[in-house]
């Protein structure tokens, strides 16, 4: 039998899980307030905080770290490179804690594993990274040679999904069509093309629909204005866009549920500002569909704010059903895709990766 702790930091969770080969013997989501984040000017500031609830979580399930095989986290902001499982190593961990290619709650995945992994003296992993990049050409192009659309989205939970619902399906992933929508703290909307996500939005930089955090894609005159008013740092207009962007800026939380709340309530301006963000990922959906040539067989409604069945995802079926069938699989399952990815490694059935090597090719 296989132990393995899986470590799943997102932007506004922790999510924790223990896997006994395929069985999952334990989860839990610990949540964080926009309070509690606002203190870290970094991500990698949080990298205490964060392993601090991680150990609080074994110490109260009554594990210790040497009951461990593995230790897989969250794939980060990496470079681009195929999916699979990869063995943490030194290159990645030195441009995770430098913020390389940008700054992101999955970056601590890694880090956190690494030095538990050296403590249970095993490996760390990650598997499938947000920086799987499969786009093909055309999707690439931003409308000016100096700007380049990167492929940087939930690629774990989107892959085993549209897996999933290929599966309902009755065919194989490579054989479908499919519009994944992850719905969490950041929203991506991928464009499953035949096993591959051949168009997808930035979900960190700025692009797409405004969440529960971020802004999303503003427009572009009036931010360019902003930045050259003397009001703001580039720090401040980093945060505008990812940390200080979404609901937290109209309503004061990124707690989609509070605000579930207010509307229900019949707060007026929460039901305006709630519905704009359905319609914002509902004309999403749509470019993706595009992207598809509308040929699309499902699609993929999936995420923490999936739970919102009341609101959320009735006006998104309203926007986007006529499309395709809508697929609802509330918070996704990237905990257990990480633990197979790990698994399918330990029993010998797949070869780690090794991200150095990988990159220098």
């Amino acid at each position: 039998m296989y132990r393995i702790l899986v470590i799943n930091p997102g932007s506004t969770s922790t999510k924790l899980a223990i896997f006994e080969d395929e069985r999952e013997v334990l989860r839990d989501t610990i949540r964080h307030s926009a309070e509690e984040l606002s203190g870290f000017e970094k991500i990698t500031d949080q990298y205490e905080f964060r392993k601090k609830v991680i150990m609080d979580f074994l110490k109260k399930a009554g594990y210790r770290i040497n009951d461990f095989n593995a230790v897989v986290g969250r794939g980060g902001l990496v470079r681009p490179i195929p999916s699979g499982t990869y063995e943490v190593d030194e290159l990645m961990l030195s441009e995770l804690r430098e913020g390389k290619y940008g700054e992101h709650a999955s970056n601590l995945g890694a880090l956190i594993a690494n030095e538990l992994a050296k403590e249970a003296n095993v490996k760390a992993y990650i598997v499938d990274p947000v920086v799987v990049d499969e786009m093909m050409s055309a999707a690439r192009y931003s409308g000016h040679p100096d700007f380049t659309r990167k492929s940087i989205f939930h690629a774990l939970n989107q892959k085993a999904m549209a897996r999933k619902v290929a599966r309902e399906l009755g065919k194989r992933y490579e054989d479908v069509n499919v519009i994944v929508v992850h719905m969490g703290g950041g929203i991506s909307i991928g464009a499953h093309k035949k096993g591959k996500v051949v168009d997808v939005n930035n979900a960190l930089d700025g692009d797409g629909p405004f969440t529960p955090e971020r802004s999303g894609t503003l427009p572009m005159t009036q931010l360019i204005d902003l930045c050259y008013s003397g009001k703001y740092s580039l720090g401040d207009v980093k945060k505008l866009i990812k940390g200080k962007g979404g609901l937290v800026a109209y309503l004061g939380t990124n707690d989609a549920v509070k605000v579930q709340g207010r509307v229900r309530q019949g707060d007026e301006y929460a039901t305006l500002v709630y519905k704009a963000m359905a319609h914002q990922i509902g004309k999403w959906v749509g470019k993706m569909a595009a992207a598809l040539e509308f040929n699309v067989d499902a699609i993929v409604l999936t995420g923490g704010l999936a739970y919102d069945e009341k609101y959320l995802v009735r006006w998104l079926k309203n926007m986007v059903s006529f499309i395709a069938p809508v697929f609802v699989y509330p918070g996704g399952d990237e905990e257990r895709a990480l633990a197979e990815g790990v698994l399918r490694v330990l029993k010998g059935e797949e070869r780690a990766r090794v991200y150095s090597e990988v990159v220098s090719q």
